[in-house]
């Protein structure tokens, strides 16, 4: 294990202990006490860590979701550490540039631990994405701007979230949202 991955480990274990551990949680803790280059976009062995945004709208209402260009589904806002150990500051980058939104985090705890796989793509062999994810707001303005990693950027209300995915890890982000208290 790597001195950057420890802070990550303590916050993943401070979410174990109020959400419960489950195989995406395990499977993520074995991955940064094994993989000194976790946070690398290069690390193919296993994969890498990436940081995502759960955009609220300030209502909370309704989530800002994100029709991926290069995966063709609609997603919360998120990406590569690039080497960041912050995976807090790698998830408000990301949305922030994705969006050009104003963001406040709502909670510095981990909201959501997703693993997913990622299809070959170009140089790019198929590998893992072992998100940490985290519940944020708009600040200000909700009109976006769409970056040319999206197809679509759309405000959606949370009971209709189904209707644009059926990904299980999207579906209990929606369910984590109706439960968040602050």
């Amino acid at each position: 294990m790597n001195r950057s991955s420890k802070a990550l480990i303590e916050k993943v274990q401070r979410y174990c202990t109020k959400n419960g551990s489950d195989q995406s949680v395990e499977g993520l803790l074995q991955f940064l006490r094994t993989q000194s280059d976790c946070f690398d976009r290069m690390c193919f062995d296993d994969g890498h860590i990436t940081g995502s945004a759960w955009v609220l709208s300030a209502d909370r209402q309704r989530v800002l979701l994100n029709h991926h260009a290069k995966l063709d589904k609609w997603l919360q806002f998120g990406g590569h550490s690039d080497g960041d150990p912050d995976t807090l500051q790698v998830a408000l980058r990301e949305a922030r540039e994705e969006s050009g939104l104003q963001l406040q985090v709502l909670s510095e705890e981990v909201f959501d631990i997703d693993i997913h796989c990622i299809p070959a793509r170009g140089d790019s062999p198929s590998h893992r994405h072992y998100d940490v994810r985290f519940v944020c707001e708009v600040v200000g303005s909700e009109a976006f701007k769409r970056s040319e990693e999206s197809l679509e950027l759309r405000w959606v209300p949370l009971n209709e979230v189904k209707n644009f995915t059926t990904e299980q890890s999207m579906l209990r982000l929606v369910e984590k949202t109706k439960a968040f208290q602050l």
